[in-house]
């Protein structure tokens, strides 16, 4: 007990050891962090239950490609040391699926009497969007909202600052000449449009007293319809 507004070693000692039991990770954390260690990687086994082999069919022509063709450092037995190589194949099938994605697209669009323009702002923009909402969503469940909103926006503007310049430039090396655009100004007016939308959101945010609020939350649904 503190007296005359002081408290003796053993009131801080008893103080402090609860502190710590607070803070300690719980069992069953520790349990999850190893079952995470143990990982075997990457396997072709059947599932045993019936969810996991709905999607083991589903997922099957991605998977049996990325099985034979990029090595999981988590096998262990030394192939931690080709990490360089997982990551060098892991972009390279990156840029087949993005083709054949938007291949499909092009062709799906056609069929469907959409201009290949809207086709890019909706239906390839929200493929494209949703890995950066699932990161969102993991890191703003762990506290971390200001990287949730830094990767949403961050990964735009790497879009606009890499994903465009680099492959024009490449095309230019390859064919000796400029790529030809649309002249009917749709390409600006995607940049004006996804300019406006980081102003909108910082704005949102700084009134919001830079919390994630309800009013953020409605303004961005607002603005993505």
């Amino acid at each position: 007990m503190a007296k005359n507004g002081k408290i003796s070693f053993d009131d801080f000692f008893d103080w402090y050891k609860q502190q710590n039991e607070l803070r300690s990770p719980s069992p069953q954390g520790n349990e999850n962090e190893n079952t995470e260690e143990e990982s075997e990687g990457a396997s072709l086994s059947f599932p045993p239950d019936l969810y996991g082999r709905f999607m083991y069919i589903v997922l099957f022509p991605i998977n049996v490609g990325l099985y034979f063709t990029v090595p999981d450092v988590r096998w262990k037995n030394g192939w931690e040391k080709y990490f360089y190589v997982t990551f060098l194949l892991a972009i390279v099938w990156i840029a087949i699926y993005a083709y054949f994605m938007v291949w499909w697209a092009v062709i799906a669009g056609d069929f469907a009497g959409i201009p290949q323009a809207v086709m890019g702002l909706t239906f390839l923009a929200a493929g494209t969007s949703v890995p950066d909402l699932i990161t969102s969503v993991i890191v703003a469940k762990q506290g971390h909202g200001d990287m949730a909103v830094s990767s949403s926006i961050g990964s735009n503007i790497f879009d606009v600052a890499m994903g465009l310049p680099f492959p024009w430039l490449l095309g230019t090396i390859v064919y000796g000449h400029g790529i030809p655009l649309s002249s009917d100004g749709t390409l600006f007016l995607s940049l004006l449009i996804l300019f406006a939308m980081v102003l909108l959101v910082v704005i949102t945010i700084f009134l919001c007293n830079w919390k994630m609020t309800k009013v953020h939350h409605l303004s961005g649904l607002l603005c993505s319809s």
